[in-house]
């Protein structure tokens, strides 16, 4: 038998490569890619201006106006209406269908209307189109849609 690893027991040393290898490179560019989708993604929702209601006083008593619950006073701002079965949620208060020309007419004191539909679950097509119909008939033509959960 020929003894391959010489008297001293031990392999022969060889010279060590140091290469560059493009696995980690590949990794870290994926993982860049992946951050960079993600945040783009929500940076959309970053631009919406969201406000509160109008503050209650509390020796009054009295509702604020549908006037002053669906439209704002700043001119770059979105009305968030949230579409529900069979009604609208615009700042917190509950409106039906049959208020949607009154909710326009207040949004079209604006000067450029915006607004911004969210869906909720259960809503349906129709609730949608109904929404949608009284924004066009009142002539508000810039309208966001987007989907979401109730909480």
């Amino acid at each position: 038998m020929l003894d391959t690893l010489g008297s001293t027991g031990k392999l022969p040393a060889s010279e060590r490569r140091h290469g560059f290898t493009l696995m980690p490179l590949a990794d870290a560019m994926m993982q860049l890619l992946i951050f960079f989708m993600l945040s783009s993604s929500l940076s959309t929702y970053s631009l919406i201006d969201l406000r509160t209601g109008p503050p209650l006083t509390s020796g009054s008593g009295t509702a604020p106006s549908l006037a002053a619950l669906v439209a704002d006073t700043g001119p770059d701002s979105s009305a968030l209406w949230s579409i529900e079965p069979g009604f609208v949620i615009a700042n917190g208060q509950r409106f039906g269908f049959d208020t949607l020309p009154l909710m326009v007419g207040a949004l079209k004191q604006q000067e450029a209307p915006k607004v911004l539909l969210i869906l909720r679950k259960g809503s349906s097509v129709q609730d949608l189109v109904v929404v949608l119909e009284a924004l066009s008939a009142g002539g508000v033509a810039d309208v966001q849609i987007v989907t979401g959960e109730a909480g």
